[in-house]
């Protein structure tokens, strides 16, 4: 299985000096690193999957998980412009025969500044394998496939840093600061996404369909969510080693459309939730990092008799190394740019 490219992300993380004078309360909680860039390579795995079940999730539940691969890659910071490159590292023979095989697209613009931070996405996954909570697979023995199924995933989500004069989110995760002392913040956060599922035939098996009820046999779903959010992180400080806790929760509001198994559409409103987790850990000094972090956004929706819950999640680990900047290597990216022409 060839190589190829899997993620190109840009992100734009805005410096101390283009943002505001040197600040003491600041930089008795949090180390900047204005004059410097940064060399990185990267380890990572980001992926998509879903599961149905009935609405109390007291019978049954139904898993759709793709076979996607690592991606083993680089990236820099310079200019004050983040840039990431991927490429996915094969799988074996066996792991296909069991797992099958995943054809996905998945890109990433991020941003992330002192005090907000913004994430544009698009994920596009075609071929999962199937987990059912009352069928055991005996080991070695291929998972039942669905090479038809596909799934498509876009959006926008944003949050806010209320404690940013104290506490550095990005220290954790892209590593523009480093965090000195033990300190939090509350959060809000938004989004608005759409998830949308595509398959040649209806999802689940009349097996399935009978224990989980009315509306479970469906062959398409979209839903569209907007959410608005609370939520609270924390770094906790050893020494140079960090440990990150995000959490957020709240309520989304979910625009559901369905086909049912004789091919009418149908649709639906849904009041629930989404939730957001983050977790980081490892070590930072004037010189390196490296660390290891897990971030995973769940949504789910309701309708008649069925749940489905879709869950991004992004699984990272990289090692770095901060190098003081010199000559032409001081300009931001926007310096580039010939606005008086």
């Amino acid at each position: 299985m060839r190589y190829c490219v899997v993620l190109l992300a840009l992100g734009w993380v805005l410096s101390a000096k283009s943002q505001a004078p040197k600040d003491s309360l600041r930089s008795h909680y949090i180390r900047e690193y204005p004059d410097h860039f940064f060399v990185w390579p990267v380890l990572k795995r980001r992926t998509l999957a879903f599961d149905v079940s009935d609405r109390n999730e007291r019978i049954r539940k139904v898993e759709f998980i793709p076979n996607n691969r690592f991606t083993l890659g680089g990236g820099m910071y310079i200019f004050d412009l983040l840039v990431e490159v991927g490429f996915a590292v094969p799988l074996s023979q066996e792991n296909t025969r069991i797992y099958g095989e995943t054809r996905d697209r998945d890109w990433q613009i991020n941003m992330l500044s002192r005090k907000w931070g913004a994430d544009l996405y698009y994920q596009k996954y075609e071929g999962f394998y199937k987990k059912d909570s009352r069928v055991a697979i005996p080991s070695g023995e291929p998972f039942p496939q669905r090479p038809d199924l596909q799934t498509r995933n876009f959006g926008l989500s944003g949050f806010y840093v209320f404690n940013h004069r104290r506490f550095s989110l990005r220290s954790s995760f892209n590593f523009a600061d480093r965090q000195i002392r033990s300190q939090g913040s509350f959060i809000v956060y938004g989004t608005i996404n759409s998830f949308k599922t595509k398959e040649d035939s209806v999802l689940l098996s009349p097996q399935v369909q009978a224990d989980i009820g009315q509306g479970s046999a469906f062959s398409r779903l979209q839903y569209t969510t907007l959410s608005i959010a609370p939520g609270y992180s924390h770094n906790f400080i050893w020494r140079k080693f960090f440990l990150n806790t995000t959490l957020i929760t709240g309520p989304a509001h979910h625009w559901i459309v369905y086909r049912d198994g004789a091919g009418d559409l149908h649709h639906d409103i849904s009041i629930n939730s989404t939730a957001v987790v983050r977790l980081a850990f490892g070590y930072s000094n004037d010189r390196w990092f490296c660390g290891t972090s897990f971030s995973s956004q769940a949504r789910i929706v309701k309708f008649e008799e069925v749940r489905v819950s879709n869950n991004t999640s992004l699984f990272r680990l990289q090692v770095g190394f901060r190098f003081a900047e010199k000559g032409i290597l001081k300009k931001k990216v926007w310096e580039f740019v010939p606005f008086n022409i």
